[in-house]
This record gives C-alpha cells, sequence and structure tokens, in this order.
C-alpha cells in the first residue's frame, strides 16, 4: 500500500473489540514513535503506555471519550528537553515535535490493522494525577488504540476534504 493510501484509509477509530494489541505490535507502534524527527534531534517525547483494563478505567477518569480501547498511549513531551526558538519568541517545539511522534505511531498501527483515534479533549491535570506524570511532562494527546470492532467505520465526513486551491498558497514576487 502506499503512503497515500495508508493515509486516506486510515481514519478515527471509535469502536474498537476485545483483542488486546500484542507486545510486538506495541514496540513497532512505539518504535515508529522513537524515530520521528523532532526539533534539533532533542527528542522530548515521552510515551505513558496504557494497556489494562484498570489502567482504561482510570483513564475514564481523565478524559470523557471511551470506545472501548485496549490500549491508549499517553504522548507527553519533556518541558526542558523541547527546543525553543530563542532568537525571536521563545516557541517551544514540543507540541509540534508531539504532533509529529503521534503521527508516526497512528499510521504505524493503522499499517498493523489497529485502529486509533487521536484524543484532545482530557483533562492534562486529571492525567497528571492518576498516572503520577511529573510536572516537567506535558500531556499532549491520548492516542486511543485497539483492533477494530466489526462494526467499526470512517464518520460520514471522513471523505470531505478542501480543494489543494482553499489550503495551499504559493508567494508572488512583486519585485
Amino acid at each position: 500500500m502506499s503512503f497515500l493510501e495508508l493515509a486516506k484509509d486510515r481514519y478515527s477509530m471509535r469502536k474498537f473489540s476485545d483483542k488486546p494489541v500484542e507486545q510486538d505490535k506495541l514496540d513497532l507502534i512505539l518504535e515508529a514513535g522513537r524515530i520521528a524527527p523532532t526539533a534539533h534531534n532533542n527528542q522530548p517525547q515521552r510515551i505513558l503506555v496504557l494497556n489494562t483494563p484498570a489502567e482504561m478505567e482510570l483513564l475514564a477518569k481523565c478524559c470523557p471519550f471511551r470506545f472501548h480501547q485496549t490500549l491508549a498511549l499517553v504522548v507527553c513531551y519533556e518541558k526542558e528537553v523541547s527546543w525553543k526558538r530563542k532568537d525571536y519568541d521563545n516557541a517551544d517545539s514540543g507540541e509540534v515535535d508531539m504532533g509529529i511522534v503521534g503521527t508516526h505511531m497512528i499510521l504505524q498501527a493503522s499499517e498493523l490493522g489497529i485502529g486509533s483515534t487521536w484524543v484532545m479533549q482530557f483533562d492534562p491535570q486529571a492525567v497528571r494525577r492518576e498516572f503520577h506524570i511529573p510536572e516537567a511532562l506535558v500531556p499532549m494527546a491520548i492516542l486511543m488504540m485497539g483492533y477494530p470492532n466489526e462494526e467499526a467505520k470512517p464518520s460520514r465526513l471522513h471523505n470531505d476534504r478542501f480543494e489543494l486551491s482553499k489550503t495551499v498558497f504559493y508567494h508572488t514576487f512583486q519585485g
């Protein structure tokens, strides 16, 4: 399958089966996150793996969404490690880096037949409290994962995309 086919086929899954994700597949997903490029190669990503029923119950205290997932990856970055744009506005690359890391992991999961949903709607302080995440780490996203339930399907909006002309523009030299 080509990359564009993989990217087009992947969708936010909201119905997972009971089948747990095998350790060897989890290892590949985590490896995809490990090799993701980060600003200045600082590698600030810190991924919390949750894959037990007890951990899913704790996660429910932090996040309003439950899709019967068997695996959740809490994607965090370490504030003191992420690169900062110091010469200009001190922007922190941690959020962008975690977007790249998370994308690598969900696409690797998809290639393995494992569905995922990227969740940003969660209480970061509850995540810190329930999972003892130190203040130095910033929880950015929760990637809920698992094998598809037989009823799983993309949302009706999955294939709705703007034309490139609406999202891309070119600089025109005015010299």
